[in-house]
């Protein structure tokens, strides 16, 4: 994903799972309801129904029409999909799946109907044995990493999309500007390294905000939880969980942004800024994302003007980049071997997943070569294909490089894994713990990581409150269950 933020389009996981056990049942437990191949008792295809997120499509239907009458070839079952638009999809589910209302497949993730949360709650179906007796395709065409990295208590809960397997963020620069003042990039990778290109652009654009938003900077720990502030050095031998904003590195970070803030180089409301409208205006120099190969390219051609990036750190696998984008079965599906033999057929078949991600050839993209496609804009078919399963058999786009999913794995096999890969946090010791600490945490953040606030003033207010809050009982309780896990690893 090129921006796991921009990506979910400003999405908010919603954590309202207090009667979720009420209105689940079975889990594991739950009998198969039907064999391979086969469909209801009178021979009739079953239907599946999808919930998936997404701007809701005008020609879903009709796409899905295609789709039913292949699966009902193929493993004897319809499919309907029902799209939830980006910013109301982890509510809206989080309600469906307390009522009990019926439905076989979500997608699910570590920032949208959050995955783990709901694992552990028991709204999805335990998959271990659906995926050794109807999922071979999927073990084939996953990444070991990703099946292994996101089971919680030991086992899957929801089949992750087969993509770029790490994070690595960026540096990502206007080159219109890069060129005009010939600014030297070469160097470029910590915050501080911006230094001197920032100066220049202020100097020479006195009315560009060089950095135009909150760029959310990096620090080198592995979150814990991700947003809330304890965790392990990226580098950790010891694997000691620390509170990060009792950091050198958190505090070099904020006392670098509260300069840079206050030379002007960040716009004053940045702390409560949203959107990101200097990508449409282009008036800016520098901000950070996350890359995928040939980024540049795909952010190039999306604003309509020429992007250059630089990485900050190498590419690592995190929890929440392997949990990134999954679906998952319902606890209460009727159907969960059809289920998976329908997940598993749109992970290791072609046709079937370039026509759930594309559509119908003619009427919403245009085939230029084999396996080279171009969309036809304004069609009323398109989806965000990193939702819907294995992208490596998806077809290239015309200014794709004919090598891009070979460089994909390439990319893959770079990376090294975070040290808390794999350890899945159970926070129902400490729940209101949590939830006051995160709440200090999103008091403060912002304004500490953004420059709006002195360092030196805030940073230990901030410290006291996450104290007074709990943090210590939750870091605690965290140590001891890393503690176990890595002693049976």
């Amino acid at each position: 994903m090129l921006k796991r933020k921009r990506l979910a389009a400003g999405l908010a996981s919603v954590l309202m799972l207090s009667a979720l056990a009420a209105g689940c049942s079975g889990g594991a437990g739950n009998p198969a309801q039907e064999g391979a191949g086969a469909g209801k008792a009178d021979g009739q295809p079953v239907e599946l129904i999808w919930y998936t997120i997404g701007g809701p499509q005008k020609d879903a239907d009709k796409v899905m029409e295609a789709v039913s009458k292949y699966t009902k070839e193929k493993i004897n079952a319809a499919v309907k999909m029902k799209m939830i638009d980006w910013g109301d999809y982890s509510q809206k589910m989080q309600v469906i799946s307390v009522s009990g209302e019926p439905y076989d497949i979500a997608f699910t993730s570590s920032w949208a109907f959050d995955y783990v949360q709901n694992a552990r709650k028991g709204a999805f179906y335990e998959m271990d044995g659906l995926l050794d007796k109807y999922g071979e395709g999927i073990k084939k065409a996953v990444h070991p990493s990703f099946l292994e990295g996101s089971k919680v208590n030991g086992h899957n809960y929801a089949v992750p999309t087969n993509k770029e397997l790490p994070a690595q963020a960026v540096w990502r620069f206007n080159k219109q500007y890069v060129d005009k003042y010939k600014l030297d990039l070469s160097n470029v990778s910590s915050l501080e390294s911006l230094e001197p290109l920032l100066k220049t652009m202020k100097e020479n654009e006195p009315g560009v905000y060089p950095i135009p938003s909150n760029v959310d900077p990096f620090v080198p720990f592995d979150f814990v939880v991700e947003g809330i502030p304890f965790g392990v050095r990226l580098d950790t031998q010891d694997y000691k969980i620390v509170n990060v904003f009792e950091t050198p590195e958190y505090r070099q970070m904020s006392e670098t942004m509260r300069k840079y803030y206050k030379a002007g180089y960040l716009p004053p409301d940045v702390a409560t800024k949203t959107g990101n409208d200097h990508e449409k205006t282009g008036k800016w120099l520098v901000d950070k994302a996350h890359t995928v190969p040939f980024a540049d390219n795909l952010w190039s051609e999306g604003f309509k003007y020429e992007i250059v990036s630089k990485p900050i750190h190498e590419p690592i696998v995190f929890n929440w980049s392997v949990t990134g984008s999954m679906m998952a079965i319902s606890a209460n599906s009727k159907h969960p071997e059809k289920a998976m033999e329908f997940l598993n057929l749109l992970n290791s078949d072609a046709y079937l997943r370039n026509l759930v991600s594309y559509g119908l050839e003619g009427t919403h993209y245009k085939k230029v070569s084999e396996g080279v496609i171009e969309p036809i804009p304004d069609s009323g078919y398109s989806m965000p294909s990193f939702t819907l399963g294995n992208m490596f058999l998806l077809n290239r786009f015309p200014k794709d490089p004919a090598d891009k999913w070979e460089q994909y794995e390439k990319f893959n096999k770079s990376a090294k894994n975070a040290p808390l890969l794999g350890f899945q946090f159970d926070s129902s010791k400490v729940e209101n713990e949590l939830a006051a600490v995160k709440s200090v945490s999103e008091e403060f953040k912002k304004a500490l990581e953004t420059g709006s606030v002195e360092p030196s003033e805030v940073l230990p207010k901030a410290i006291d409150k996450l104290k007074a809050a709990g943090i210590n009982k939750v870091m605690d309780e965290a140590q001891k269950q890393l503690d176990a896990w890595r002693a049976k690893k």
